[in-house]
């Protein structure tokens, strides 16, 4: 796995960590095992079988499997679908982020997310967690891109970019839960031909309002 580089960030007081490469290891485990049987099914056993790891060295790391996959999910941070594309157009960055690395159609983000999203609603402080260390950073990077196309004068000044930035991800997840894979880059194509660039137009002022 390979979209980020900051694996666990800020360490509460007192929770040792497990040294460097191995740390990344177990949680690349932890998405293998999330993604293959669910947040429910996920198990420090199952997790600790499949890093070759002990189940003491990671209740020692993690006190509860939300503590884990919270920062397993953070193996997500600065990957390249965070990253302004400067493609020079809205169509170009949305197309280009969602098919980077760490996007829309990155198998593991989607198998990640999916398998989040049934359970996130009844845990609050593992929808806290996986809020902020997976989709703040994520909206946070489609701002950009549309405070650029904003500049650009591809979207109205005065736009709600909070809803527009929203659809893509929103059609693209939705799809793959109801399909069981992820949308592919024609189909995250048609998405933003069809419903995010004529929504970003319907925020434009009337050619006459700009005379």
């Amino acid at each position: 796995m390979g979209p980020g580089a900051n694996t666990a960030g800020a360490q509460p007081a007192g929770r040792p960590r497990v040294v460097g490469d191995r740390e990344v290891e177990i949680l690349e485990a932890a998405i293998g095992v999330l993604r293959d049987l669910g947040y429910d099914r996920l198990t420090f056993d199952a997790v600790a079988t499949a890093a070759r790891a002990s189940k003491a060295t990671l209740y020692r790391r993690w006190p509860h499997k939300r503590d884990l996959v919270i920062d397993a999910v953070g193996l997500f941070i600065d990957c390249p679908a965070e990253q302004d594309p400067d493609t020079g157009s809205l169509r170009g960055d949305l197309l280009a982020q969602a098919c980077a690395a760490g996007g829309l159609d990155d198998e593991v983000v989607v198998g990640t997310w999916s398998a989040l999203l049934p359970v996130i609603h009844r845990e609050p402080e593992l929808a806290c967690g996986i809020h902020e260390r997976f989709v703040a950073p994520k909206i946070a990077a489609s701002r950009t891109i549309f405070e650029n196309a904003r500049l650009r004068g591809e979207v109205g000044g005065d736009a709600d970019l909070d809803t527009l930035l929203m659809i893509l991800p929103s059609l693209s997840i939705h799809e793959a839960l109801l399909s069981g894979r992820r949308p592919g880059p024609e189909r995250i194509a048609e998405f933003i031909d069809t419903v995010v660039l004529p929504a970003c137009a319907a925020t434009l002022a009337p050619a006459s309002d700009q005379r």
